[in-house]
């Protein structure tokens, strides 16, 4: 299988960790990061990860890569906790749903003259499977939801918007929820946004310099 730019830059992440812990030489290091950045398919990458630890155990590369980015954690470490909100309702103020929350199987979420956020990227979840229902009237409910989290958009904008915007693009990992976003807009928007989190989009800048060190022969 292919290995995307997301997985490269997380192995890089895993090989820096494991330079700073004192696990590799600088020159081994360099290697394998030049490695990862060259490699395109997940049975180049994986060499690179094997003899380091990733959750207490030797893994496959997409495991490895998984612990430590993104979305803050395992997916598997985020489904299965008990819900914390099972739904939210505006009217003539707003709603605030971010952070560190447990999104109920069924989220039911209603904004008349008013508006809500709903922000999944350090959201755990109750189920694999989670609706998220959004109506508004006259008003606005703006979801945030990581690249790598399953996403389907299915509602209906009467007078009003109801669709998605890519920022990042979208990349589902194969052990991510799915979550169904459906509803309506009356006179109103509904507006779904894949964003990264501002700690992701950092790592990734990050690794962006290192590979133009190394690729600039300056990386020692």
């Amino acid at each position: 299988m292919r290995a995307s730019d997301a997985e490269r830059e997380r192995v890089a992440e895993i090989l820096r960790e494991a330079l700073a812990e004192g696990r590799l030489e600088m020159e081994e290091f360099e290697q394998r990061l030049d490695g990862a950045y060259k490699a395109r398919t997940h049975g180049e990458l994986e060499p690179l990860v094997r003899d380091l630890p990733a959750v207490g155990a030797p893994v496959t590369v997409p495991d490895a890569v998984r612990s430590r980015t993104g979305s803050a954690a395992r997916w598997a470490d985020r489904v299965g906790k008990p819900a914390t909100s099972g739904g939210a309702f505006a009217f003539w103020g707003g709603f605030r749903r971010r952070g560190k929350w447990t999104v109920g199987r069924v989220f039911t979420a209603f904004a008349m003259w008013g508006g809500g956020e709903i922000d999944l990227r350090d959201a755990n979840f109750e189920d694999r499977e989670t609706v998220i229902r959004c109506f508004t009237i006259m008003g606005g409910i703006h979801v945030t939801v990581p690249p790598d989290l399953n996403v389907d958009v299915r509602g209906v904008g009467i007078m009003g918007g109801f669709g998605e915007d890519t920022k990042d693009e979208p990349d589902p990992a194969p052990d991510a929820p799915r979550v169904r976003i459906t509803g309506f807009a009356l006179m109103g928007g509904v507006g779904v946004e894949h964003k990264r989190s501002k700690a992701e989009k950092q790592r990734l800048r990050e690794a962006q310099r290192e590979r133009g060190r190394l690729e600039k022969g300056d990386g020692r």
